[in-house]
């Protein structure tokens, strides 16, 4: 099994290529989009493996909650690879990536999702297995009020540490395109690729700005 797998959803940066259990990953913290970096990342990954383009089984990106530029860019670039390569497509939780990093057990997800809101989900976590036990959802944070799961990882622990309850908090935990092609590869192995037009982000939250007066009401400034 080999697939190429794209991470955009934060300001962590990633692709991973995934042979036969073996993953090759180049990753970087840039808060700028970095979307000149995921083409050649990914030619770079391929030539290291000895892997062609053409010999892709198919291709999957971290389909949100997150950014929404970033959810759009890695969509885009896998569709237009798979369109082009006729391969299936396999859009994966960020979340569920995000939980797969932090090992066994049960976590509560949170990412910052600005405009005082924030993506949060519920998982658990058995070796590659991820299932979830609470759907992503974008809320404000003062509205949870009491801690999901024994385990906590995310940036929205930190944006809003004083709001959100927490106990055991991993620190720097963040999807991956390794946890992605992690999640992916089995569902591809199963058959649930996707046609690269079927393929679409996961917004969680359909409205990207706020106006004055909804900013106002949920903490923001003018």
């Amino acid at each position: 099994m080999k697939l190429l797998a794209f991470e955009t959803s934060t300001r962590w940066i990633s692709v991973a290529l995934w042979c036969d259990g073996a993953c090759l990953e180049r990753r970087e913290e840039l808060p700028n989009s970095g979307s000149e970096h995921l083409l050649p990342w990914a030619h770079a990954l391929l030539a290291e493996a000895g892997v062609a383009l053409t010999q892709l089984d198919g291709l999957a990106f971290g389909a949100g909650p997150g950014g929404f530029t970033g959810l759009r860019l890695a969509c885009g670039v896998t569709q237009g690879l798979a369109w082009g390569l006729d391969k299936p497509v396999v859009p994966v939780s960020t979340l569920a990536a995000l939980a797969l990093n932090a090992g066994d057990g049960d976590i509560w997800t949170v990412l910052d999702a600005r405009m005082n809101e924030v993506y949060s989900g519920v998982y658990r976590v058995a070796g590659d297995t991820v299932s979830e036990l609470s759907p992503p959802v974008c809320v404000p944070p003062g509205q949870i009020a009491v801690s999901p799961a024994p385990t906590c990882g995310g940036d929205g622990f930190i944006s809003y540490a004083e709001a959100l309850p927490r106990s055991s908090f991993i620190p720097d935990l963040w999807p991956t395109a390794a946890a992605v092609a992690r999640l992916a590869a089995p569902a591809l192995a199963r058959g649930e690729g996707l046609h690269a037009a079927a393929a679409q982000p996961l917004y969680v939250r359909d409205k990207v700005a706020l106006t004055t007066a909804e900013r106002l009401a949920r903490g923001g400034v003018r």
